[in-house]
């Protein structure tokens, strides 16, 4: 929180890109990265889901952080002895210093690591999945969709642009405002964009085009923790998704494709809000609630017709060892 006013987020990121011709020096290559991840974090969020649609499983490795993390970085506490079973590690932490000894910047997730060598390549989420929409096609599953598809890659970066500003980043905007003045600016912002969402996507399927693109995974992720957590963590306030008609059922829409709900695990997105960020929730008690069941209920939006991968397919069912534990969300019977 800022107790002077406005929140700003830390954006310095590694900005190295593993790239099909290893301009940068990290070749994609099949076996050789592990992308860590909290299912907390809806930045990690985004790369689990585009991993899931573009079947990256095999070429790119998953390690899954516990919900919560101290001062000093994310840490492998689901895991056996509470370290990473490839890397070997306990705190992504580690990971970071082995490639900048004095790295003074957040330890953020997604990042991806080299195995190797143990350092971290990136962690630099939005172009993070740009690449692996561009960059990994030779590992992508057949029958992937096209996420970023050059026709319609300004359209989706101004759709990008907008939703990060005033509601990806939004809700941190007005949930860690210091002043009264600040949190009223952002929670306008909001709500404006999200009412100017709303009417786009009263007549359009998804954000751009007819098929599902980077756009919709970006708003996904948000709008999942909306009524969790944003609504009364981050006093968001006025109204629940689940009281937005057309919002309500483009969420679910997604939620109830293949590749995004079954990404999803509210317990661990509850158990990092509301004890992680005690300068907003000194308690540390976590909310029992919201009754998310209502996820599950029909959309309607296939009767305004798009496709959903395009032409392609979608995902398989995840790995076994990437399923979300029965409870942690709403699941189909």
């Amino acid at each position: 929180m800022n107790p002077t006013g406005d929140f700003r987020r830390d954006q310095r990121y590694l900005e190295t890109r593993i790239t099909a011709d290893g301009r940068d020096g990290w070749p994609v290559e099949a076996g050789r990265y592990r992308l860590i991840v909290s299912r907390a974090c809806p930045w990690a969020n985004r790369a689990i889901i585009v991993r899931r649609l573009l079947g990256l499983e095999d070429a790119l490795s998953m390690g899954v952080c516990g919900p919560t993390h101290d001062e000093r970085s994310w840490t492998f506490d689901l895991d056996p002895d509470g370290r990473d079973p490839v890397l070997g590690i306990e705190r992504l932490q580690e990971a970071f210093l082995a490639r900048v000894p004095d790295y003074d910047r957040g330890i953020t997730v997604p990042a991806i690591v080299d195995v190797p060598t143990g350092q971290v390549v990136t962690n630099d989420f939005p172009q993070m999945t740009i690449d692996l929409s561009l960059e990994w096609t030779r590992f992508h599953r057949e029958g992937a969709p096209q996420l970023y598809p050059e026709h319609l890659r300004a359209e989706i970066d101004a759709v990008n642009r907008d939703v990060f500003r005033d509601v990806n980043n939004g809700v941190y905007r007005a949930g860690f405002a210091g002043t009264q003045e600040a949190y009223e600016k952002a929670y306008d912002r909001l709500f404006a964009r999200l009412d100017a969402l709303s009417e786009r996507l009263s007549t359009q399927r998804y954000l751009v085009g007819d098929t599902i693109t980077e756009a919709d995974v970006r708003l996904f992720t948000t709008l999942a923790r909306f009524d969790p957590v944003y609504h009364g963590h981050f006093k968001c306030n006025r109204q629940k998704l689940s009281e937005m008609p057309v919002l309500s059922a483009y969420f679910r829409d997604l939620y109830q494709t293949p590749g995004f709900g079954d990404t999803i695990d509210v317990e661990h997105i509850k158990a990092h809000y509301y004890v992680v960020h005690r300068d907003i929730n000194p308690t540390g008690v976590v909310p029992a609630g919201p009754d998310l069941s209502g996820w599950l209920e029909p959309h309607g939006r296939e009767e305004m017709g798009g496709r959903p991968f395009g032409d392609g397919t979608p995902p398989p069912p995840p790995v076994p060892a990437e399923v979300v534990p029965a409870g942690h969300a709403p699941q189909a019977a």
